[in-house]
């Protein structure tokens, strides 16, 4: 074998390694299907708590998990990149062979026990399965397809611009929605602290959403975050005093991990 022979096969094979790289250590084996119409409209809001998906940041590259992926909502904010299983599907039901899409976690696909989990019932448990938006569905499969089988594997989050704090409720039962985490994208504990009180631990109320039972109203807050990647973030007086329910503040810190 020539030299410039050697060279085209070994050009080949690293080619074809880079086709099948879904395939390689650290990817899992999952479905998938989609949902929200050709524009993503139908997924905004969802059991994570985001609202308005185009205006925090999440657009049109969202999923709902099945419960088992869900976990109570603490996966919400999670990063997976998805790829058809070239192996597992029949032939025409993936894109291209390769192509690959990272989604973000925004919705909880409930389960169906009405349904066999291999016929109607995905988002059974234990199955891991996605529920994706019809747009980034069509960056890995084919429309006609309505089911496909993936691989997919956490990834970090990359967001532009710091984390949000949206405050909603009222005085003594503040709710506050935590957006654009980036790193682990999930958020495993936050506390709270005003210039009358100490650090006020909170809890997760649904999704995103974390409750207070303390008296907050006219005093500038400042609130930590850990993720679920242990990632800790002190953001303070992010909120200034005078602020309101239903307002969102940005603050100018991200998490990396």
């Amino acid at each position: 074998m020539t030299m410039a022979a050697s060279k085209s096969l070994a050009a080949v094979v690293a080619v074809a390694l880079l086709l099948l790289a879904p395939a390689s250590a650290g990817w899992s084996k999952g479905s998938a299907t989609f949902y929200g119409g050709a524009d993503g409209s139908g997924t905004m809001g969802g059991a994570c708590g985001y609202g308005n998906l185009y205006s925090t940041g999440y657009g049109t590259k969202n999923a709902a998990l099945s419960s088992a992926m869900f976990n109570g909502g603490v996966s919400c904010g999670q990063c997976f990149q998805i790829a058809c299983d070239f192996q597992s599907n029949p032939a025409n039901t993936c894109r291209q062979q390769g192509a690959s899409v990272v989604v973000t976690a925004t919705n909880l696909c409930p389960p169906n026990y009405a349904l066999a989990s291999n016929n109607g019932g995905w988002c059974n448990p234990p199955r891991a399965h996605f529920d994706m938006a019809q747009p980034s569905w069509l960056q890995i499969g084919i429309f006609e397809a309505g089911i496909i089988q993936v691989l997919y594997q956490r990834v970090p989050c990359a967001k532009q611009g710091g984390v949000r704090f949206t405050i909603a409720g009222k005085n003594y039962f503040e709710l506050v929605l935590v957006t654009n985490v980036g790193g682990s994208g999930s958020v495993q504990a936050v506390w709270v602290k005003a210039a009358t009180t100490g650090q006020v631990a909170m809890s997760r109320n649904w999704g995103a959403n974390w409750q207070c039972l303390a008296g907050l109203v006219g005093q500038a807050l400042t609130f930590g975050v850990t993720t679920t990647g242990g990632q800790t973030i002190v953001f303070p007086n992010v909120a200034p005093a005078n602020w309101g329910f239903s307002q969102s503040f940005i603050s100018n810190l991200q998490f990396s991990y």
